[in-house]
């Protein structure tokens, strides 16, 4: 295998990984994003029970 080859090999590798981690972080963020909109509307149902 010449120089190209493994450069080539090693950029291919390189794109693959930072699509998958892009995606991993696209999904967490999108996951965190709805859990905080449903611990908010719990918030705003029971903010008449909230005594202080």
């Amino acid at each position: 295998m010449d120089k190209k080859e493994k450069l080539y090999k090693t950029v291919a590798n390189s794109a693959i990984w930072n699509l998958v981690m892009g995606i991993v972080v696209l999904v967490t963020g999108i996951t965190s994003g709805v859990l905080l909109l449903i611990s908010a509307v719990r918030l705003m149902r029971s903010k008449g029970d909230i005594t202080f």
